[in-house]
């Protein structure tokens, strides 16, 4: 990923951001501002049903499929994000904080942490 790839986050990012309820985005012209008004359970729902959604075009090994699915996770996901306070750049710093590990010992130095 290049610096305007990550850009293209950064973008999606502050454009949710002015879909918050505290930010009086229109609900009936937005559909995150709606699914941010209606709080955790609708898009938790949606990253649940795009997720499942990837798995069964994975299966099916239809690439275009594989991309679009992926697409709508990610963004309900950010969605998930801009709800929690959180920005997708962070994300990244943890993805590059991981870079070189070992998923097996990644995965066991969150077990000791906790």
């Amino acid at each position: 990923m290049n610096t305007s790839d990550a850009a293209i986050l950064t973008r999606l990012a502050d454009t949710l951001q002015t879909r918050l309820p505290d930010q009086d985005a229109d609900t009936g012209a937005s559909y995150t501002a709606r699914l941010l008004q209606q709080g955790p359970d609708a898009f938790l729902k949606k990253i649940g049903e795009e997720a499942t959604e990837l798995v069964m075009a994975s299966k099916d090994g239809d690439p275009d499929r594989i991309l679009s699915e992926t697409a709508d996770l990610w963004f309900h996901c950010l969605v998930a994000l801009t709800h929690h306070g959180l920005r997708p750049e962070q994300v990244l710093a943890e993805l590059a904080r991981r870079e070189g590990t070992s998923g097996i010992d990644e995965k066991a130095s969150r077990a000791k942490a906790s």
